[in-house]
This record gives structure tokens, C-alpha cells and sequence, in this order.
């Protein structure tokens, strides 16, 4: 049996999906970076209706406790990092382009109900011996659906600057295995996709993987399609 400690919060990376919940692959849908401060995972549900027969008298007869609902996760991100390209796959708003066609910049213009994103992010292993040839161990955390992006308040001034972007999560959704290799497949610790795919009716998975997680990049990371996009 495992026991795992989770250090720091080491990388992140976003993935553009489309209205259905699916990886939309391309060039362009995919961001990894490590310019973050935080990421808090709030648990939203609904605690249901209590019932209670209450005799005459004042004396309580029966009481059953009402069964909480989950609804989901309200996602707090807070990011360093001014990128244009994350801040369009987090919201759903347009980048703005320079002359040569680079992203220089982005409009705010509407929250967009109807774009989403996935949400993976990797966190240091304290506690565990690496197995034989592993490069380290983290605790890798996946959030198939995000919907409902928006970039908070902005405050400039001498100070530091964070950006705050919120979001909740979905259900359902067409994540399946991922496009990505996040855990080893065999004994000799080959990369490849996750061996089953997420439930439907689930928010989040979390596992111990010794497969490193990406390399950040200031640029759009690209987004395969292949067998394993399901």
C-alpha cells in the first residue's frame, strides 16, 4: 500500500474541447505551463431536504437526513502568466493578432457558455521510492470538462500581478483514455494513455504516475488524434 504525500503543484496543461466534451485536436487546442499560484477544486452540491415527523406532543417520531447531491467542482485558477493563447482556451474569448499572425493580446468579450476545456495538473510525490528507471513520481489530477471560463477582476498597480480565472466542471463529456500518455502501460514503464477511461458520471480522477508530466511553453501545444481520443 502506497502513501503518498503531494508536494507543490509542479505543471499544468489545458486542452481545447468542443461543445460535446470531446479533445478538439490541432495545432492550436492544447496549453502546458507552470507560471501558477494556485488551483482550488471547491466541492459544489446540494445538501437534499431532511424529513421529520414531528408528533402533537413535540416529540420528534421519526428523522431521515436528507442525501447530498454532487454537482461538481467551482474551480479558482490563479496564473501568473498574461498568455494570450491560455487565456482563449480558458475562455472561449479571441486572441489578438500582431502583424505576423502571432498572438500579441486578447479581447474580452462574453462568457462563453458553450466552449470548455480539460484541465490536467501534476503534483510532486514526497514519501515514495521511484521505481527502477522512473524519472520521479507525481500525483496526476484530471478534469475532463470544464465549462463556463471567466477571467476575474484585474488590479494593476505596484504590486504583482495575478489573474484569477473561474470555471466548474461537467459530467459526462468524451475525455475517454485522453490523447495524451500521463501513465506507464507495462513493467518497463512504456508512456501511454490511461488504461480505462472516466465513468460518465465523474468530475475528476486522481492516480500516482511515474510518466513526467509535459515541458511548459509560451506557445500553443498541439493536440493528437489517434486511436486513443475516444
Amino acid at each position: 500500500m502506497s502513501c503518498p504525500l503531494i508536494a507543490n503543484a509542479d505543471v499544468m496543461r489545458v486542452t481545447r474541447l468542443d461543445q460535446c466534451g470531446n479533445p478538439v485536436c490541432g495545432e492550436d487546442n492544447g496549453f502546458v505551463f507552470d507560471c501558477f499560484s494556485s488551483l482550488a477544486m471547491n466541492n459544489n452540491s446540494d445538501d437534499g431536504d431532511d424529513i421529520q415527523y414531528k408528533a402533537a406532543n413535540g416529540r420528534v417520531c421519526g428523522f431521515r437526513r436528507g442525501c447530498p447531491t454532487f454537482k461538481g467542482f467551482d474551480l479558482e485558477l490563479n496564473v501568473f502568466s498574461v498568455s494570450p493563447e491560455l487565456i482563449e482556451i480558458l475562455t472561449g474569448n479571441p486572441v489578438y493578432l500582431g502583424y505576423d499572425g502571432t498572438p500579441i493580446g486578447f479581447d474580452t468579450c462574453s462568457i462563453k457558455c458553450d466552449t470548455g476545456f480539460a484541465l490536467e495538473l501534476w503534483a510532486e510525490v514526497l514519501g515514495e521510492e521511484c521505481a527502477e528507471g522512473a524519472q520521479g513520481q507525481w500525483i496526476y489530477f484530471l478534469l475532463p470538462w470544464v465549462t463556463n471560463g471567466l477571467l476575474g477582476d484585474l488590479e494593476l498597480g505596484s504590486e504583482a500581478v495575478t489573474l484569477q480565472i473561474t470555471g466548474s466542471t461537467r459530467a459526462g463529456g468524451s475525455w475517454g483514455v485522453g490523447p495524451y500518455d500521463v501513465q506507464p502501460i507495462d513493467a518497463a514503464g512504456t508512456p501511454g494513455p490511461m488504461l480505462t477511461p472516466l465513468d460518465s458520471a465523474c468530475h475528476r480522477r486522481t492516480f500516482i504516475t511515474t510518466t513526467p508530466p509535459p515541458v511548459p511553453s509560451c506557445d500553443y501545444a498541439p493536440v493528437l488524434c489517434d486511436a486513443s481520443v475516444s
